[in-house]
Parts: structure tokens; sequence; C-alpha cells
């Protein structure tokens, strides 16, 4: 069953506006598959793994996290779906991977009882294709048939096939859509939901489906009957059948921006606007409740309900223009929800309480909401795996940055628990510490971080250390078990921090608030801030200090070396946006200015200028010696934003790495051997940069 909570935004690969800024002697690198392009990439590659590979520490670091990624020993997540445990896995053996079930008595008990549903590795070799796995999307209640996602490299853009569950097999003239980011969703047996995204008359600017279609088995994709229309400059519009037990409603979901959502209902051939706000978000149903979570204080016949609190309503209510509103929770000024989970008759919020995770169980009687804090374990990162529809069994995982990954199962109504796996320990922790410590950005406010400590630590100014942090698109970066960051960074004396700045979800909307578009600077800020810190407490010193961020993190490091670039002497930049002046017209840019703004309002222009790398990396500045890592196939970050940095950066005369990989998609690997060996890249760089010598890296080895 689809969760309603998040729209999965997935697109046609828009081709770049070369037209533009034909001022940029760089613009050539834009061109994703362009001979020249990938004759410059491959070029930079050669170098910058040739030495790479050649430092002491790459090898060890290589087989170990391949040991650890492909390890038989990780935790295999379920899935549940009428009863039975389904699961993806990958491994040395099943390199792109299988898809599998188990019974759920056979889950507990041992993991022999697999039952292969698709082998990737020989769905690939079959068909001479590259494929990935994109996950799949199984029809409620019965889970007979599924819609089954084939990525081609790693991209975002998908193959999209129906398969038949009794006999294993894809469908013969059934539901199938092209490569593409379409939209597609079960209705009913014999109908989906349908959003075509191959013609720009049917794509928004952001490269996703503009329109809703319902798709009748049988029909022609062309056939489709349109049932509703965005705008050209929305984000996307998608369908989805919602169900709350044995009731079902059909949704539209239309996306005008990234934060904002306008919802649906349609039935018997109309479609009815549902009256929340417009940045607010439906999480889920119980009962016939209608669950929003709020990202605003909303005012209703004369009654303020507070921002970032979750509240409920008959959809009746709703309907009739006169919500029956109550809160089912109202987190504290340092806490946030994380997540919201429906079981069978139970609510489950997720909450983050100054970044530690807690679960709540909630549910719904004659005279209200009732709540009661579920037994788990304490000051970790907690998140619900599953949960079953037709029980309020669900499944969660608890870890910390010393405590391997442990999934338990548990019974919300009961308030038990029985642990079922745990990861072994990947690295030695015995002798580490976690510390959390706030510093103070530069408008006053407290930026909570945390410091995992090596043995032998002493803050004595010489730890080469490492600083993570994302603060975008209300995400929370909470503490998490890496054996290959374990094994790479903290074994051999490195310090790793994690900061949650502003931008991020840490402690509600008004966290990630507080760093849009023209408060941006504040993220910036925040993890400048964080970098003094550690300087002052005597942890790290410049020489020693590297920062690393991926996506909306790599702009984030991306700006921040360019502000201060003396804080620092290592940078690991990953995917990234770095060219703030077209990156809405790269990709799917476009949906991202509700974060950033728009570079062609000359006002939102004046204050994204401002921090731009691309723009701002001069040829009379020293800068760290940067690594920018990318993928050809990502067609969600374009490799343009890297490539160009590194292009003009080297033309300066600074000296920076570079990687491209060739498929691998946005995250910038397509599977666990592309993993390891971009994590024993990355780590081999930083050993370089922040031990002070080769030899004292390979020394701690």
């Amino acid at each position: 069953m689809m969760n309603i909570r998040t729209l999965a935004l997935t697109a046609a690969f828009a081709a770049p506006g070369l037209a533009m800024a034909q001022n940029d002697p760089y613009l050539w690198l834009e061109n994703v598959e362009g001979p020249n392009a990938l004759a410059w990439a491959r070029g930079q590659n050669e170098t910058s793994l040739a030495e790479l590979e050649a430092q002491p520490v790459f090898a060890p670091i290589h087989e170990r996290a391949l040991q650890i990624l492909t390890s038989d020993e990780r935790i295999a997540y379920p899935s549940l779906m009428g009863g039975e445990v389904y699961n993806f896995w990958r491994d040395a053996e099943h390199v792109r991977g299988i898809w599998r079930k188990t019974s759920l008595d056979s889950y507990r008990d041992d993991e022999t009882g697999w039952d292969v549903i698709i082998d990737v590795d020989r769905l690939a070799e079959s068909e001479d294709e590259n494929w990935v796995w994109a996950g799949s999307d199984c029809r409620y209640p019965d889970y007979d048939r599924c819609l089954v996602g084939l990525s081609i490299g790693g991209a975002d853009a998908t193959v999209r096939r129906e398969f038949d569950l009794q006999s294993r097999s894809f469908v013969e003239d059934g539901f199938a859509v092209p490569e593409s980011k379409s939209g597609i969703s079960w209705r009913d047996r014999d109908s989906v939901f349908y959003g075509p995204a191959f013609e720009p008359e049917d794509m928004t600017d952001s490269g996703y489906p503009r329109t809703v279609r319902l798709w009748r088995r049988g029909q022609a994709r062309a056939d489709s009957e349109l049932i509703f229309e965005g705008a050209k400059t929305d984000v996307a519009s998608q369908g989805v059948r919602f169900w709350d037990g044995d009731d079902y409603y059909d949704l539209i979901i239309r996306v005008p921006d990234f934060f904002s959502r306008h919802y649906f209902r349609y039935i018997d051939g109309e479609v009815r606007r549902i009256p929340i706000p417009e940045d607010a978000e439906l999480a889920g149903m119980l009962d016939g409740q209608l669950l929003v979570e709020l990202k605003s204080d909303w005012d209703v016949a004369g009654k303020t309900w507070k921002q970032g609190a979750l509240i409920a309503a008959p959809i009746e209510s709703f309907e009739a223009g006169a919500p029956e509103l109550s809160v089912v929770f109202q987190p504290d000024p340092r806490a946030s929800i994380s997540g919201v989970t429906t079981t069978e008759s139970t609510v489950i919020v997720n909450v983050l309480d100054n970044v530690a995770g807690r679960l709540l169980r909630f549910t719904h009687g004659d005279d209200g909401w009732h709540d009661e804090a579920l037994d788990v374990p304490e000051l970790g990162s907690i998140s619900v795996v599953t949960a079953d529809d037709k029980s309020d069994r669900f499944f969660y995982n608890y870890t910390g940055f010393l405590t391997p990954s442990t999934l338990f199962e548990a019974d919300a109504v009961a308030n038990t628990h029985t642990q079922v796996r745990s990861e072994p320990a990947w690295f030695e922790g015995e002798g580490m510490d976690v510390t959390q410590h706030e510093a103070v950005s530069a408008d006053g406010e407290r930026i909570p971080y945390f410091v995992v400590k090596p043995r032998g630590f002493e803050a004595n100014g010489q730890n080469p250390t490492l600083l993570g942090a994302y603060g975008g698109f209300e995400v929370s970066r909470t503490p998490f078990y890496s054996g290959v960051t374990g094994s790479a960074w903290l074994e051999r004396g490195g310090v790793y921090v994690l900061a949650n700045i502003r931008g991020g979800g840490e402690f509600g909307p008004k966290w990630h608030q507080a760093a849009l578009k023209e408060k941006r600077q504040r993220a910036f800020d925040d993890l400048i801030a964080v970098s003094e810190d550690l300087i002052e407490r005597g942890i790290t010193s410049p020489e020693h200090l590297g920062i690393q961020g991926g996506s909306n993190g790599g702009l984030l490091v991306g700006a921040v070396m360019v502000q201060r670039p003396e804080l620092f002497n290592a940078v690991v930049c990953q995917v990234p946006l770095l060219d703030m002046k077209r990156y809405h017209k790269l990709l799917a840019g476009a949906s991202w200015m509700a974060e950033y703004g728009d570079p062609d309002d000359p006002d939102q222009w004046q204050y994204i200028r401002e921090y731009s790398p691309y723009q701002n990396v001069s040829e009379g500045s020293q800068y760290p010696r940067a690594f920018f890592t990318t993928s050809t196939r990502d067609d969600r970050v374009h490799p343009g934003h890297a490539r160009k940095m590194v292009a003009k950066m080297l033309d300066q005369g600074h000296d920076v790495l570079y990687y491209e990989n060739i498929e691998g998609g946005h995250g910038g690997a397509a599977n666990l051997k592309q993993r390891a060996y971009l994590s024993a890249l990355i780590f081999a760089y930083l050993h370089q940069q922040l031990f002070g010598s080769v030899d004292g890296a390979a020394e701690r080895s």
C-alpha cells in the first residue's frame, strides 16, 4: 500500500537549456553524454584514480568496505505484505540483487527459507541491459500484481512493468511504461493512475508528470482518460488509491512547489479539493480520521493549531468545509515529528527529541486521542521499517554511532518488542566515545552536533576530523552506525562529527524554514560555527579538519569552502549543486526553487549570487585541495555542476581531484561494489589530506 506521506517524484530526463548563459566558457560540460565532455571526465578520472589508488590505505579500506557491504551478516530488512515478508537483497553473489519473500515464522527463526521472485542479475544478463532495482508497488489488498521498477545504470528515470506474483513473470500486454520519470500507481486490478512524462506538453518545468490519467487494462497508454491537469510551473501531479482498512479513497496530489500540496478526492468522475493548508501534509488515515501534519500555524474558526503538530478530523468534516479538529501530538520546541505510521488500530509517531528517537502510540476513541510511550531503547536513532495493515505488528530499527543496527518486532497495542536481528560490530568500538555539544551561530542560534571520538582521543588540536552535514529540505541527520566509516576512519584514529544545522528537520518545520531562500546563509554560518567550535575546543585544527556533503550537502560544503577556505584542509563534495545561476534549468532543478529561490528573478538572484560556489570561486583565493565526485547517470542533480566547478578551478590554478562514475545515479554508485570503491577513494583522500602524511595514515592502519 502506498504511503500517502511521500510523493515519489520521478520524471523524464530533461535536456539542459544550453541556449542560456553563453558567456559561461564551461557550458559544454553540461552535455551529459557529449564525447568531449565524457573525454574530459575520463581524463580527470585517470589522473585522480591513479593517485588515490596508490595511497597505502586504499587497498585495505576497499577490501574491508567490500566485505562489510556484501556480508551475509547484514540485516535483511523486511517489508510486510499480505502476512508475508518481502526483501530486496544484494551481496557478492547477487551484485544487482534479488527480490525475495518468506513467511513471518521463517523470517523470525532463520533466513534459509527465502523464495527468490526476481533475480536482477539474471534479468540483466538475459535482456542485455544494465538494470538496477528501482522498487516495486504491489496491489493492495490482494498483493497479486506488482509494478516493478528497473533503472538503467541507477538513474531516477525507470522502466515500469506489471509483474504477476503467482506466475512469477512479467504480464504480457500488461501495464508497462518505457524509461522515463512517468508516474504510475495501482487503482484496482484493471486500472492504474498514470502520469506520462515523455512530451513537453505532459511535463512540468521540473520534468515530472503534469497530468493524471486513468489508464484501463487493454487500452493503449495514449488512450488513457485525462482526469486532472496541473500547471506547467508545478513540480508534479500524481494519483494514488489510499486505503483505510477495507475502505479506500482515490486521491490526486498536485505539487505546486516542493513544499506545497493540493489534495483532491477523485470520486464519481469529479475532482474535489480537500481544504487543508498548502504546506500541510496528509500523514495517514485511521478509522476515517484524516491525519494532517502542520508545517505552519493554521487558524480555523477562531482557534490556532500550532506549527509542527499532528492533528486529525473525520474526512467527512473536511469535505463539508468545517473540520472537527483535534490534536494528536504537539512536539516540544526542541522536538519534532520524524515519521507517522499506521497499523490496523493505532498511529505510531516517531519523535526526535533533541535528535534522539522515541516512539509514541496513539489510539482513537469516542473521547478523543490517547497516547502511550512505546518501550524502545533510548538515546539512539529509531526508524519504523514496516507495519502490517491487518494487525498491530510493526518492525523498527535502532542504531547509534557505536551501536550496530538492531531490528525489533513490536506489537503497538500490547507495547511489547522482541529483538529479531542485529548486525555484528563491524569495527572495534570499545574505548570510543560519543558526546553532544552546541556551537553558537552568527545570529546567536544554538547548533547541536555530535562528536564520535576514537580510542586514545586527546583534545590537542591534532585529531584528523571529518565533519558531515546536510542542512536542507527538512531532512534530519541523526546518529547512525556505519561499518565502513568505523573501520576506515574511527579505528584508524579519525574523529567523526555530525552537525544538525538549520535547513534540516531536527527541530521541526521552523528549523527548516530558518534557512530557506534569502535565509540560506544561515545554514552555511551554522556549519562554519561548528567548525570553529571544534577548533576552539581543541578537538581539531584547520590542518586536520575536513567537511563532507552530498547533493544539497554538496552545495553546503562547496559554499563554505569558498567562504572560509582557511578553516579546512579537505572537502568531499559529492553529486553537488554548485552553479546556482543555472540549477533550475538542469534536470529536476526547477522543483527546488521553493528551497533556494528563482535565479531569474533579479531580487532573488541578489541573495543567491552571494553564496553560489560556481560564481564565487576565485583565482586569488587559497582553497583546500577538494575532491569532487558525481555520476554521469545522475538525472536528478546534473553532473555539469561538478564538472564545471572543477574545470573552472583547474583553469584558475587550483589543485583539485575529480571522479565521475559513468553510471550510479544520484547516489553516485549503482551497486555495492561501486559503493565500496567510492568509499575507498574518499577515505584514501581524507587520510592523505588530514593525517598530515601518507606514512602517518599508514601507521594507523
